[in-house]
């Protein structure tokens, strides 16, 4: 899941200037984009098994043996299943990186569809189809990256891993980065991984505006109210009704907010945007970083939804399910609320304050699953200076951001078992995200092979 920071950012702006499929690696690089873009890997009826196999083959064929190639599944769910790849660096005190990418999609129905989401479509300078940002231009090009060190004999001091998992996109799916984590921690153990959740912004006429790396991410938890009572016949109603309840209840979540935390990375985030938003907005930031508990320059800070929740937890109903029959007081009435959990901050913690706000009549419970909490990495200049380097060749003139994302990804589970995860920056989308989770996903065609091109001289570098 790829979440954008929507703000505003006076950045200097540079066009693109790659030439899409003008190399003959280019060529090869988009046959292993499309065929996975137009590999359904959606969980209701497509096969991230297939997608993984299909991957294997290419680097197989590129020179990696079996023994590099791990396929992964489990007998009851066997197309959700993914790989592993290791290429071996020749320098044993050299730690290993590891380039984490999900090969599964958010469901699409064609009905609702312009064009065919499984079918990769080129018009108007962009790439058209579920994946093609979320997040298989990632797993494209780090399969891809792979391949042109096989093919060209390049020997890493580093040995890199790839690990291509499935589950990233539905909570209650078999995840494999959950499983490798638990199951295969040596087979994945690194010094450092690289993720989705970086990247670049685009202007509206195609132009970047942001460069940013991810360091850190919220914590993803469903929470479920429920209020229950006897009920009766609805042509004599009292005062003690389930929907009524819930609805004060849920109303309660809406009118708090979390209190503002800062982590280093989201300080060093708004240290920056200080310099680029509105005056007023520039200084309440200032007034905010200074004391967290300045309410009045919170107001005005949080007037943009994207810097609000990155201030916070926040806590927002999504479901809600009520009654047994439209004759009939209600007996039964639930709520999911949906909470995006601060570092720092505990599911237990989130539990007690939202049963808290929920009062005595309606009891709160944290679903299952439960996943880790987010353990937000160091800005580590051995991790940054890399990517400032290869930017200023790639990108010049754009200055790298840290930022900490609001939605969550597979990074939780490497940080459980001691992996820091980076949220890689370079490839490019546009303000209005491309379309991820929606309608309609696309990627310029000339940012996937900027992007292409920046990820791999940045795992080189890496890699040394």
């Amino acid at each position: 899941m790829r979440i954008w920071i929507s703000m505003m950012v006076a950045a200097l702006s540079v066009p693109g200037v790659a030439q899409a499929q003008a190399r003959p690696d280019q060529r090869a690089f988009f046959g292993l984009y499309k065929e996975l873009v137009e590999t359904n890997t959606a969980l209701s009826s497509g096969s991230c098994t297939q997608a993984a196999a299909q991957i294997a083959t290419r680097l197989k064929a590129a020179g990696f043996a079996d023994a590099d190639l791990t396929p992964f599944s489990v007998p009851d769910h066997p197309r959700e299943g993914g790989l592993v790849a290791v290429l071996k660096g020749s320098d044993p005190a050299a730690r290993p990186m590891l380039l984490l990418a999900h090969l599964d999609v958010v469901e699409a129905k064609r009905e609702d569809w312009t064009r065919d989401p499984f079918k990769l479509v080129e018009e108007n300078g962009y790439y058209y189809g579920r994946g093609t940002v979320d997040d298989k231009a990632q797993a494209a090009i780090w399969a891809d990256t792979l391949i042109r060190f096989k093919q060209t004999g390049y020997k890493p001091k580093r040995t890199i891993k790839l690990a291509l998992t499935c589950g990233e996109e539905t909570t209650y799916a078999w995840n494999g980065a959950e499983w490798l984590a638990a199951n295969k921690p040596d087979l994945i153990a690194a010094e450092f991984a690289l993720n989705e959740g970086g990247g670049g912004r685009l202007d509206e006429n195609g132009r970047r505006q942001l460069l940013a790396v991810q360091v850190g991410e919220k914590a993803a938890q469903n929470y479920t109210f429920t209020a229950t009572n006897a009920g009766g016949h609805s042509s004599q109603p009292v005062p003690d009704n389930a929907i009524y309840e819930l609805v004060d209840a849920v109303k309660a979540v809406q009118g708090y907010e979390f209190p503002v935390r800062f982590t280093d990375t989201t300080r060093a985030f708004f240290t920056a945007t200080a310099g680029s938003t509105p005056p007023e907005t520039g200084a309440a930031i200032r007034r905010l970083l200074a004391d967290p508990t300045d309410k009045a320059a919170d107001a005005i800070v949080s007037r943009d939804k994207a810097l609000h929740s990155t201030l916070r937890t926040t806590c927002v109903a999504t479901l809600l399910s009520a009654g047994h029959a439209e004759n009939a007081l209600p007996q039964r009435a639930t709520a999911n609320v949906n909470c995006r959990i601060f570092p720092g901050e505990t599911v237990d913690g989130t539990l007690a304050k939202l049963q808290e706000l929920a009062g005595a009549k309606v009891k709160v419970t944290a679903n299952q699953p439960v996943r880790p909490l987010a353990k937000p990495p160091t800005l580590d200049p051995k991790i940054i200076g890399p990517m400032e380097k290869v930017a200023a060749r790639h990108f010049p003139g754009l200055k790298l951001m840290p930022l900490m994302s609001t939605g969550a990804t597979d990074g939780i589970f490497l940080e459980a078992i001691g992996i820091p995860v980076y949220g890689a920056p370079g490839v490019f989308i546009d303000k209005d995200s491309g379309g991820i989770h929606g309608l309609n996903e696309r990627i310029r065609v000339n940012s996937l092979y900027d992007g292409r091109d920046y990820l791999f001289d940045l795992v080189k570098a890496y890699a040394g």
